[in-house]
């Protein structure tokens, strides 16, 4: 087997890749990706064996942050750049590990690589097949998935000044007990909620990071067409490199337009003064290949998604930074205050045409905590009333698979008197479709990216109080959570934490929940896949 991953819902047969990624990535990538979570692990002993203090490790915490998160799925496509990693991280450990003075550690912890080919041999033998217990490798890839996602939050809120040192020796502690053989599939399982707990923690992190930067979003109308400029379109989840980009654009006659996981930025009031964040352009990540044609300007990927693009016209229009990389793109750095320099994707953008139009009009969104708050005497009387008679979570990711057709049904056939949460780019299933309001509520209320999944929580939690209400499960909301990479792990694992029961998920259950502990879920929380759009909504509403 020249690889084995199955991170992601897309993976071959809901069983696992083995010869190359659906997301595109190679048998090299694969494994040095795993040869880099295998060195987290490493340090990760040392730092809990040798009981060093997080806030001694300066820069590690960083970049322990950034490593997770260039494994997540279409992240990182860069062999180079993930052989650069592991080095740096090699160097991290070995300095730790001689300051502490430590004995008798895992593998881990010693191992040596001084080639990209000894690093190729040594990922053979420490992948996510080299634990043969198959309830112990499912439940130690469930926490290591969900410390990705928890890093890809926590990184975007340090990318903004907030941190939390809570969260960095839980990810240490995670990663270590991922080698310690001794525990069993019920330790794992209590080390999988707990991975909830502080995936609750990193969202609300970050949820005080953006408002605090930016205002708490609020209800806005964003243009889906386009102007006669050239432009850049910027991609990903993170704030603070759209900022840096509206802040070198001014004045230049370059436009920005925001892309899939992007389009909430619009509804902060600190981005509604840029004149030059023109819109959002096209629908979710994976119609990247088409959209990215008609765009013409230079695309920014700030995190993933990154579909592997087919036409070298496009891939020289294509730039990264932070924990993404695509093999021939240019790169990005962030100098040591965190400044990014894209002067050279603005010079680019006035070389080639303005955005070919795809679509008109604009769509709704901003409706994150504080937001529905304002609107929470409005909110209760139509339930009240029995205008509203229950919310449907609909959070989470958007994917290729024709079965994601189930969730733009979904939204169509729910009654008209419910109301949609959403959050992620699931959204773009159902986000344009015209389902009305009630009493001036609209029947989709868009609270943002997936991270702000939390402020979904925020409500539910809101609303218990309002109502006086023991269990948030008493509550008229149902959810119907669409997956697809690491980053929805870690908001499912949170909403476990939380008590919510009876998620329904899809369009599959994850391939890498062996069949007991997929039951275990099944028994503790009422977790199942999803059915039918008519048998679904019949049960829901029942």
């Amino acid at each position: 087997m020249s690889m084995f991953c199955y991170q992601c819902q897309e993976t071959a047969k809901n069983t696992g890749c083995q010869i190359r990624g659906v997301c595109g990535k190679s048998e090299e990538v694969a494994k040095l990706q795993d040869l880099l979570i295998y060195t987290l692990k490493g340090i990760s002993e040392i730092v809990i064996k040798g009981k060093v203090a997080v806030n001694d490790l300066g820069n590690v915490n960083y970049e322990v942050l950034n490593s997770l998160f260039m494994t997540i799925t279409n992240a990182n496509f860069d062999e180079a750049a993930l052989e650069k990693q592991i080095n740096k991280m090699l160097a991290a450990r070995d300095e730790l590990r001689n300051k502490t003075g430590l004995k008798d550690l895992h593998d881990a912890a010693y191992f040596m690589v001084t080639s990209k080919e000894e690093m190729l041999d040594k990922a053979s033998s420490i992948g996510v097949l080299s634990t043969e217990d198959e309830n112990i490798r499912s439940l130690r890839q469930l926490i290591t998935y969900g410390l990705k996602g928890m890093a890809a939050y926590t990184e975007h809120a340090f990318n903004i000044g907030k941190e939390n040192e809570e969260i960095y020796a839980f990810i240490y502690e995670a990663l270590s007990l991922t080698l310690n053989d001794k525990l069993t599939a019920n330790d794992l399982f209590v080390l999988t909620l707990k991975t909830g707990e502080f995936g609750v923690k990193a969202m609300s992190l970050l949820d005080d990071a953006n408002t605090t930067r930016y205002g708490h979003p609020e209800i806005s109308e964003v243009n889906i067409g386009v102007g006669n400029n050239p432009a850049i379109l910027i991609s990903g989840h993170d704030l603070t490199d759209l900022e840096q980009l509206l802040e070198q654009t001014k004045g230049t006659g370059v436009d920005v337009y925001t892309h899939s996981e992007m389009l909430p930025a619009h509804y902060y009031p600190k981005f509604k003064k840029y004149e030059n964040l023109v819109g959002n352009y096209g629908n979710a990540w994976w119609k990247q290949i088409e959209e990215f044609a008609s765009f013409h300007g230079p695309i920014l990927f700030t995190t993933n998604c990154i579909v592997p693009p087919k036409s070298e016209e496009i891939k020289k229009r294509i730039f990264t930074t932070g924990s993404t990389g695509f093999p021939g793109c240019p790169h990005i750095e962030a100098d040591e205050n965190g400044k990014k320099d894209f002067s050279q994707i603005i010079a680019l953008a006035k070389t080639l045409k303005s955005p070919d139009e795809i679509e008109t009009g604009k769509i709704v969104g901003g409706f994150a905590h504080e937001q529905v708050f304002a609107l929470a005497d409005k909110v209760v009387e139509a339930v009240k009333s029995g205008a509203i008679k229950k919310f449907f979570v609909m959070a989470g990711c958007d994917g290729r698979m024709k079965s994601r057709e189930y969730y733009t049904e979904f939204a169509k056939k729910l009654p008209k008197d419910t109301v949609i949460l959403t959050a992620g780019c699931a959204k773009y299933r159902y986000n344009k479709l015209d389902l009305g309001d009630i009493g001036g509520i609209p029947r989709v209320l868009d609270a943002g990216q997936c991270n702000d999944s939390y402020s979904l929580v925020q409500i539910a939690l809101k609303l218990k109080e309002v109502f006086g209400l023991d269990d948030v499960n008493e509550l008229p909301i149902a959810y119907n959570i669409s997956w697809y990479e690491q980053k929805a792990v870690i908001v499912l694992l949170a909403l476990l934490y939380l008590g919510v029961k009876n998620i329904h998920l899809g369009p599959t259950l994850p391939g890498f929940l062996s069949p007991d502990v997929a039951q275990t879920l099944v028994n503790l929380f009422g977790i199942k896949g999803i059915d039918t759009v008519d048998s679904d909504i019949e049960l829901f509403m029942a």
